[in-house]
Protein backbone atom coordinates (compact mmCIF):
# COMPACT_ATOMS: atom_id res chain seq x y z
CA UNK A 1 0.00 0.00 0.00
CA UNK A 2 3.04 2.39 0.51
CA UNK A 3 4.64 2.22 -2.55
CA UNK A 4 0.92 2.29 -4.23
CA UNK A 5 0.65 5.36 -2.71
CA UNK A 6 4.47 6.53 -3.12
CA UNK A 7 4.07 5.81 -6.81
CA UNK A 8 0.99 7.89 -7.55
CA UNK A 9 2.73 10.92 -5.22
CA UNK A 10 5.49 10.73 -7.58
CA UNK A 11 3.39 10.33 -10.93
CA UNK A 12 1.56 13.12 -10.22
CA UNK A 13 4.06 15.83 -9.06
CA UNK A 14 7.29 15.02 -10.90
CA UNK A 15 5.56 13.16 -14.30
CA UNK A 16 2.34 15.43 -14.48
CA UNK A 17 0.24 12.46 -15.30
CA UNK A 18 -3.42 11.78 -14.85
CA UNK A 19 -4.41 10.11 -11.54
CA UNK A 20 -5.57 6.71 -11.65
CA UNK A 21 -9.30 6.00 -12.90
CA UNK A 22 -9.99 4.30 -9.52
CA UNK A 23 -9.28 7.44 -7.83
CA UNK A 24 -11.29 9.70 -9.59
CA UNK A 25 -15.19 9.81 -9.23
CA UNK A 26 -17.47 10.64 -11.68
CA UNK A 27 -17.98 14.48 -10.17
CA UNK A 28 -14.14 14.61 -9.92
CA UNK A 29 -13.49 13.91 -13.74
CA UNK A 30 -16.44 16.45 -14.68
CA UNK A 31 -14.72 19.19 -13.08
CA UNK A 32 -11.28 18.22 -14.60
CA UNK A 33 -13.28 18.73 -17.86
CA UNK A 34 -14.44 22.02 -16.61
CA UNK A 35 -10.83 23.37 -15.85
CA UNK A 36 -9.69 22.24 -19.30
CA UNK A 37 -12.20 23.87 -20.58
CA UNK A 38 -12.14 27.16 -19.17
CA UNK A 39 -7.94 27.14 -20.17
CA UNK A 40 -9.37 26.78 -23.89
CA UNK A 41 -11.71 29.60 -23.64
CA UNK A 42 -9.15 31.98 -21.60
CA UNK A 43 -8.74 35.06 -23.65
CA UNK A 44 -9.00 33.52 -27.52
CA UNK A 45 -9.92 34.91 -30.64
CA UNK A 46 -10.81 31.96 -32.87
CA UNK A 47 -12.59 32.03 -36.46
CA UNK A 48 -14.89 28.65 -37.10
CA UNK A 49 -17.33 27.56 -39.95
CA UNK A 50 -20.82 26.53 -39.22
CA UNK A 51 -21.56 23.64 -41.69
CA UNK A 52 -25.28 22.11 -41.86
CA UNK A 53 -27.30 20.31 -43.93
CA UNK A 54 -30.18 17.37 -43.61
CA UNK A 55 -28.20 14.27 -43.95
CA UNK A 56 -28.68 10.54 -44.88
CA UNK A 57 -26.65 7.61 -45.84
CA UNK A 58 -25.19 6.49 -49.23
CA UNK A 59 -23.46 3.45 -49.96
CA UNK A 60 -22.66 3.21 -46.53
CA UNK A 61 -21.72 6.55 -45.52
CA UNK A 62 -22.96 9.65 -43.86
CA UNK A 63 -23.61 12.46 -46.50
CA UNK A 64 -25.71 15.72 -46.57
CA UNK A 65 -28.49 15.26 -49.23
CA UNK A 66 -28.81 18.86 -49.77
CA UNK A 67 -26.70 22.17 -50.11
CA UNK A 68 -25.10 22.85 -47.38
CA UNK A 69 -25.59 26.45 -45.44
CA UNK A 70 -21.99 27.19 -44.49
CA UNK A 71 -21.40 30.16 -41.95
CA UNK A 72 -18.40 31.73 -41.37
CA UNK A 73 -17.60 33.34 -38.07
CA UNK A 74 -15.68 35.39 -36.10
CA UNK A 75 -15.60 35.03 -32.08
CA UNK A 76 -13.80 36.42 -28.73
CA UNK A 77 -13.77 34.91 -24.96
CA UNK A 78 -12.64 35.60 -21.62
CA UNK A 79 -12.66 34.10 -18.41
CA UNK A 80 -14.29 36.25 -15.51
CA UNK A 81 -15.95 36.59 -12.11
CA UNK A 82 -14.70 34.35 -9.26
CA UNK A 83 -11.90 32.28 -9.59
CA UNK A 84 -12.35 33.03 -13.68
CA UNK A 85 -15.17 30.50 -13.16
CA UNK A 86 -17.80 32.40 -15.34
CA UNK A 87 -17.29 33.58 -19.46
CA UNK A 88 -18.33 36.25 -21.30
CA UNK A 89 -18.42 35.49 -25.42
CA UNK A 90 -19.16 36.85 -28.56
CA UNK A 91 -19.62 35.33 -31.92
CA UNK A 92 -19.73 37.62 -35.24
CA UNK A 93 -21.36 36.31 -38.61
CA UNK A 94 -18.65 37.19 -41.35
CA UNK A 95 -19.82 35.42 -44.25
CA UNK A 96 -22.70 34.63 -46.30
CA UNK A 97 -22.98 38.23 -46.98
CA UNK A 98 -26.49 38.32 -46.38
CA UNK A 99 -26.05 37.57 -42.95
CA UNK A 100 -22.52 39.85 -42.07
CA UNK A 101 -23.17 41.53 -38.68
CA UNK A 102 -25.16 39.11 -36.92
CA UNK A 103 -23.77 38.28 -33.77
CA UNK A 104 -24.50 36.62 -30.64
CA UNK A 105 -23.41 37.81 -27.11
CA UNK A 106 -23.40 35.00 -23.99
CA UNK A 107 -22.32 35.55 -20.50
CA UNK A 108 -22.02 32.01 -18.85
CA UNK A 109 -22.00 31.88 -14.99
CA UNK A 110 -21.15 28.93 -13.11
CA UNK A 111 -23.10 29.65 -10.60
CA UNK A 112 -26.55 27.31 -10.69
CA UNK A 113 -28.39 30.16 -9.31
CA UNK A 114 -27.76 32.72 -11.74
CA UNK A 115 -28.73 32.25 -15.11
CA UNK A 116 -26.93 32.52 -18.28
CA UNK A 117 -27.56 35.80 -20.20
CA UNK A 118 -27.90 35.94 -24.02
CA UNK A 119 -28.39 38.57 -26.91
CA UNK A 120 -29.26 37.69 -30.43
CA UNK A 121 -28.64 40.51 -33.05
CA UNK A 122 -30.34 40.44 -35.78
CA UNK A 123 -28.38 43.11 -38.49
CA UNK A 124 -31.44 43.47 -40.69
CA UNK A 125 -33.65 43.92 -38.50
CA UNK A 126 -31.17 46.53 -36.35
CA UNK A 127 -32.60 44.96 -33.19
CA UNK A 128 -30.68 43.00 -30.42
CA UNK A 129 -33.13 40.21 -28.94
CA UNK A 130 -32.26 38.64 -25.56
CA UNK A 131 -32.81 34.95 -25.45
CA UNK A 132 -34.41 33.24 -22.54
CA UNK A 133 -32.42 30.76 -20.08
CA UNK A 134 -33.26 27.11 -20.45
CA UNK A 135 -37.30 26.23 -20.66
CA UNK A 136 -38.52 22.93 -21.04
CA UNK A 137 -41.72 24.08 -22.29
CA UNK A 138 -42.47 21.31 -25.29
CA UNK A 139 -44.09 24.15 -27.47
CA UNK A 140 -40.88 26.14 -27.73
CA UNK A 141 -37.68 25.68 -29.37
CA UNK A 142 -34.13 25.86 -27.55
CA UNK A 143 -32.33 29.12 -29.89
CA UNK A 144 -29.48 27.69 -32.04
CA UNK A 145 -26.31 29.09 -32.87
CA UNK A 146 -27.21 30.60 -36.04
CA UNK A 147 -29.20 28.33 -37.34
CA UNK A 148 -27.54 25.18 -36.55
CA UNK A 149 -28.06 21.97 -34.76
CA UNK A 150 -26.08 23.31 -31.77
CA UNK A 151 -28.28 25.34 -29.34
CA UNK A 152 -27.32 27.49 -26.65
CA UNK A 153 -28.14 24.94 -23.79
CA UNK A 154 -25.88 22.71 -25.64
CA UNK A 155 -22.59 25.43 -25.13
CA UNK A 156 -23.68 25.87 -21.64
CA UNK A 157 -20.80 25.31 -18.86
CA UNK A 158 -19.99 24.99 -15.26
CA UNK A 159 -23.42 25.12 -12.98
CA UNK A 160 -21.71 21.09 -12.42
CA UNK A 161 -24.16 21.25 -9.25
CA UNK A 162 -27.27 20.84 -11.92
CA UNK A 163 -26.59 17.47 -12.30
CA UNK A 164 -25.37 14.26 -10.59
CA UNK A 165 -22.74 12.24 -12.02
CA UNK A 166 -22.28 8.15 -12.51
CA UNK A 167 -19.47 6.62 -14.39
CA UNK A 168 -20.95 4.09 -16.30
CA UNK A 169 -17.56 2.55 -18.08
CA UNK A 170 -13.95 2.93 -18.53
CA UNK A 171 -12.64 1.34 -21.37
CA UNK A 172 -11.50 2.56 -25.11
CA UNK A 173 -13.24 5.02 -27.89
CA UNK A 174 -11.18 5.00 -31.36
CA UNK A 175 -8.38 4.37 -29.82
CA UNK A 176 -8.23 6.43 -26.68
CA UNK A 177 -8.85 5.89 -22.88
CA UNK A 178 -11.96 6.95 -21.66
CA UNK A 179 -14.45 7.22 -18.58
CA UNK A 180 -17.99 7.25 -20.20
CA UNK A 181 -19.78 9.52 -17.74
CA UNK A 182 -23.57 10.14 -17.26
CA UNK A 183 -25.39 13.16 -15.93
CA UNK A 184 -28.84 13.17 -14.50
CA UNK A 185 -30.34 16.84 -14.42
CA UNK A 186 -31.44 17.34 -10.71
CA UNK A 187 -35.28 18.29 -10.55
CA UNK A 188 -34.39 22.01 -10.42
CA UNK A 189 -32.33 21.73 -13.20
CA UNK A 190 -35.09 19.74 -15.61
CA UNK A 191 -37.34 22.55 -14.99
CA UNK A 192 -34.94 24.69 -17.24
CA UNK A 193 -33.50 21.93 -19.79
CA UNK A 194 -35.19 19.38 -22.69
CA UNK A 195 -32.95 17.16 -21.72
CA UNK A 196 -33.19 14.34 -19.36
CA UNK A 197 -29.74 13.25 -19.04
CA UNK A 198 -26.27 13.11 -21.05
CA UNK A 199 -23.48 10.50 -21.64
CA UNK A 200 -20.25 11.94 -22.35
CA UNK A 201 -17.15 9.75 -23.43
CA UNK A 202 -14.32 11.34 -21.72
CA UNK A 203 -10.38 11.26 -22.77
CA UNK A 204 -8.82 9.90 -19.88
CA UNK A 205 -5.66 11.75 -20.13
CA UNK A 206 -6.72 14.76 -22.07
CA UNK A 207 -10.27 15.57 -19.96
CA UNK A 208 -11.54 16.16 -23.24
CA UNK A 209 -15.36 15.17 -24.56
CA UNK A 210 -14.88 12.45 -27.55
CA UNK A 211 -18.87 11.63 -27.92
CA UNK A 212 -22.08 12.72 -26.08
CA UNK A 213 -25.08 11.64 -26.30
CA UNK A 214 -28.35 13.45 -25.32
CA UNK A 215 -31.89 12.14 -24.13
CA UNK A 216 -35.35 13.55 -23.68
CA UNK A 217 -37.36 13.70 -21.22
CA UNK A 218 -39.13 10.31 -22.85
CA UNK A 219 -35.23 8.95 -21.90
CA UNK A 220 -35.42 8.88 -25.66
CA UNK A 221 -31.81 9.51 -27.84
CA UNK A 222 -32.04 13.11 -29.77
CA UNK A 223 -28.58 13.72 -30.20
CA UNK A 224 -25.24 12.95 -30.99
CA UNK A 225 -21.62 15.24 -30.71
CA UNK A 226 -19.07 13.25 -31.70
CA UNK A 227 -15.40 15.47 -32.03
CA UNK A 228 -13.18 14.73 -35.04
CA UNK A 229 -9.90 16.27 -34.39
CA UNK A 230 -8.06 17.50 -31.68
CA UNK A 231 -4.46 19.47 -31.55
CA UNK A 232 -2.48 20.68 -28.81
CA UNK A 233 -2.17 24.84 -29.35
CA UNK A 234 0.42 26.04 -26.73
CA UNK A 235 0.05 22.73 -24.22
CA UNK A 236 -3.71 23.35 -24.64
CA UNK A 237 -5.97 20.29 -25.98
CA UNK A 238 -8.48 22.09 -28.16
CA UNK A 239 -11.14 20.80 -29.93
CA UNK A 240 -10.66 21.24 -33.49
CA UNK A 241 -13.53 20.02 -35.02
CA UNK A 242 -16.92 18.49 -33.62
CA UNK A 243 -19.99 17.39 -35.71
CA UNK A 244 -23.85 17.11 -34.20
CA UNK A 245 -26.18 15.04 -35.08
CA UNK A 246 -30.12 16.28 -34.68
CA UNK A 247 -31.37 12.03 -35.28
CA UNK A 248 -35.03 13.22 -34.98
CA UNK A 249 -34.74 15.87 -38.00
CA UNK A 250 -31.86 14.24 -39.13
CA UNK A 251 -29.34 17.22 -39.63
CA UNK A 252 -26.11 18.03 -38.70
CA UNK A 253 -23.83 20.56 -37.92
CA UNK A 254 -19.82 20.39 -38.29
CA UNK A 255 -17.72 23.08 -36.45
CA UNK A 256 -15.05 23.55 -37.75
CA UNK A 257 -12.22 25.92 -35.75
CA UNK A 258 -10.07 27.29 -38.90
CA UNK A 259 -7.95 29.25 -36.27
CA UNK A 260 -7.51 30.14 -33.12
CA UNK A 261 -5.11 32.62 -30.43
CA UNK A 262 -4.74 32.32 -26.99
CA UNK A 263 -3.37 34.94 -24.42
CA UNK A 264 -5.06 37.46 -27.09
CA UNK A 265 -5.96 41.20 -25.30
CA UNK A 266 -9.52 41.40 -25.10
CA UNK A 267 -11.03 44.74 -23.87
CA UNK A 268 -14.27 43.73 -21.54
CA UNK A 269 -16.06 46.81 -23.01
CA UNK A 270 -16.26 44.56 -26.45
CA UNK A 271 -18.17 41.37 -25.02
CA UNK A 272 -21.01 43.77 -24.58
CA UNK A 273 -24.50 45.06 -26.56
CA UNK A 274 -22.67 47.86 -28.32
CA UNK A 275 -20.98 45.54 -30.19
CA UNK A 276 -23.68 43.67 -31.33
CA UNK A 277 -25.16 47.12 -32.58
CA UNK A 278 -22.07 49.69 -33.18
CA UNK A 279 -20.70 48.79 -36.53
CA UNK A 280 -17.59 50.77 -36.14
CA UNK A 281 -17.14 50.09 -32.53
CA UNK A 282 -17.12 46.42 -33.67
CA UNK A 283 -15.15 46.84 -36.47
CA UNK A 284 -12.29 48.54 -34.50
CA UNK A 285 -12.32 45.68 -31.93
CA UNK A 286 -11.96 43.17 -34.38
CA UNK A 287 -9.34 44.45 -36.24
CA UNK A 288 -6.98 45.24 -33.04
CA UNK A 289 -7.55 41.14 -32.53
CA UNK A 290 -6.84 40.55 -36.02
CA UNK A 291 -3.81 42.14 -35.67
CA UNK A 292 -2.60 40.74 -32.26
CA UNK A 293 -3.96 36.88 -34.30
CA UNK A 294 -1.41 37.36 -37.16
Amino acid sequence: MKMTMLWTLLTALVLAVPVQAAELTAREIVQRMDDERRASTESAFNRMKLTTCKYGVKNGKLKCVEKPRVKLMESAQINTGVDNKDSKSIAIILKPASEKGIGMLSWNYDASDKDNETWLYLSALGKVKRIAAGSDDEDSEPTSLFGSEITTEDMETGKLDDYTYSLLEEGEYKGRPVYVIESVATPERAKKTRYSKSQTWVDAERFLALKVQMFDKQGNLVKRMQVGKLEKINDIWVTRSLTMFNLVAQRLTNMKLEAITFGVDIDEDFLTQRALTDGAFRASHLQRLRAQAN
